[in-house]
């Protein structure tokens, strides 16, 4: 009888070894201008963390954040302004560990000739911006045309996108004459240059707040992963595809 237990536990031990062990998943929602820098630091840090999987969903801050409040799965949130994740803080969608990630500029980017200020824009007859109901990088504009007193003036000239990445994509064609996009963004175009940069003082700063959302609080491999973006890692990479750290 003895016997047979010792080999029903032998038996049963082969089994649990035998038992794939489930990589561990972290969901992520990113704004779309930080796509390489968060392939390549979700990467790194797989290569030192085997049993961790990523699923990786880029796109619109404001986009996201609606995904996320409809259910969508997500551990960690980055988002190209405050307002976004302001939006999830106020619906009690992420934990308390919101930090500043990174920091942006925006520029404007096409064919060389196209432009070289910001006044040159009047002479252009479709220009390329990001929707500002769901995409940063439109309000930010928004907010510069505003004070440089001429929404009003490029208002009927203005070609709206998804995202900045389309943003980009747009100018990339030719199907615009230009495109406000982020800085990050622009230096990776093979046919857009930048053309000239927005004036700071016409805009908020470009910030990127990120937070573990209510789940991803509660998933030891995401705040691992989320402690690893703060740390000395990860800015030597957001250093390399143009972002500032401060």
């Amino acid at each position: 009888m003895n016997t047979m237990i010792t080999k029903a536990a032998t038996v049963l031990c082969l089994l649990l070894l035998a038992t794939p062990v489930f990589a561990g998943e972290v969901n992520l929602s990113v704004a779309a201008s930080l796509k390489e820098v968060l392939n390549e630091l979700s990467d790194s840090f797989a290569k030192t963390h085997p049993g961790v999987k990523f699923f990786k969903n880029y796109g619109a801050s404001g986009a996201l954040a609606k995904q996320i409040e409809n259910g969508a799965p997500s551990d960690v949130f980055i988002s190209a302004n405050l307002e976004w994740m302001d939006y999830l803080k106020n619906k009690k969608l992420v934990d308390s560990s919101i930090v500043t990630f990174t920091f942006n500029t925006l520029v404007f980017a096409g064919a060389p000739g196209k432009a070289s200020s910001m006044q040159d824009l009047l002479k252009l007859e479709r220009i390329a911006i990001g929707s500002p109901k769901s995409v940063p990088a439109g309000e930010y504009v928004t907010e510069a045309l505003k004070k440089a007193g001429m929404d009003k003036q490029l208002e009927k000239k203005l070609v709206m996108a998804k995202d900045v990445r389309e943003c980009l994509m747009y100018a990339e064609r030719g199907e615009v004459d230009g495109a406000f996009v982020y800085k990050t963004d622009a230096l990776l175009a093979k046919q857009a240059k930048i053309l000239f940069s927005v004036p700071q003082a016409l805009y908020s700063k470009v910030t990127y707040p990120m937070a573990l959302t209510v789940a991803g609080a509660k998933n030891k491999d995401a705040a691992a992963f989320f402690a690893y973006l703060q740390g000395e890692e990860a800015k030597p990479v957001l250093l390399k595809y143009g972002f500032a750290t401060r």
